[in-house]
């Protein structure tokens, strides 16, 4: 257990209240780390974190809004203050406004979802690496929808490509200095944001109809890949994709 043994390390999760976010959160701080969680809310955080805490691990609640830059300025100031240094880095917070033919998504959707899962986890990370004095793990969580495209998530699965690409280009710059990069592509999940595609018989059952183990994953099934890609025995993976999609792509 040693490579994954996380004490001593700060790590903050973004998108963290609820779903994915908070399984990685919880699942971090299981093994050791001082899990910052962030997300637009502070109530719904506090809560989040309080129920870390209760089952005896170290968390508490930041609230930042991943899609304004100063907002994350702010947020690192104050992690800065309290900590010092940062050790890992989840970007997971996202955003998917529009469900429907691309063709007739606006600019307003475009600058919504662009600043949220593309721009905010640029931001993050690009003030996260001064923190990173020895090492660091980022991981950018974006979907097997960057791979292939999901129906009616055309916007979505544009950023989720473009942060997928742009994870390889900071791999490469940030290797020197002992930074690793990773992005997770999850597949369908029961989280409130896949809701629209759980709720709908129709488009649920053709979901499934893709996925060879004829389901959809709990947001703790998706954790674990991210506990590898931050801890020690990832130590030599950098610039690479992990997929947890239940043989989507396959």
């Amino acid at each position: 257990m040693k490579d994954f043994n996380l004490e001593g390390r700060t790590a903050v999760i973004t998108g963290a209240s609820r779903g994915i976010g908070l399984a990685i959160a919880r699942k971090l701080a299981q093994y050791g780390a001082q899990c910052i969680l962030v997300s637009r809310k502070l109530e719904n955080l506090e809560t989040a974190a309080a129920g870390i805490r209760e089952l005896g691990f170290k968390a508490e609640a930041m609230a930042c809004h991943t899609g304004h830059p100063e907002q994350i300025e702010a947020l690192y100031e104050r992690i800065v203050a309290k900590y010092g240094t940062l050790d890992i880095l989840i970007n997971n917070a996202a955003t998917n406004p529009h469900f429907g033919d691309m063709i007739t998504a606006d600019e307003e959707v475009w600058n919504k979802t662009l600043d949220v899962n593309l721009k905010g986890p640029f931001f993050m990370i690009k003030y996260a690496v001064p923190l990173m004095k020895k090492s660091g793990a980022i991981v950018n969580v974006a979907s097997v929808n960057a791979v292939k495209p999901g129906m009616f998530q055309g916007v979505y699965s544009a950023t989720k490509a473009a942060l997928a690409n742009m994870t390889q280009t900071l791999a490469r710059e940030l290797a020197p200095k002992g930074i690793r990069v990773n992005t997770l592509l999850p597949g369908l999940t029961d989280t409130k944001f896949a809701s629209a595609l759980i709720s709908s018989e129709k488009i649920l059952n053709f979901a499934l109809s893709q996925i060879p183990m004829g389901r959809y994953a709990e947001p703790e099934e998706i954790a674990g890949a991210v506990l590898y890609l931050v801890s020690d025995a990832a130590s030599f993976t950098t610039g690479t994709s992990i997929v947890c999609d239940g043989g989507m792509l396959a």
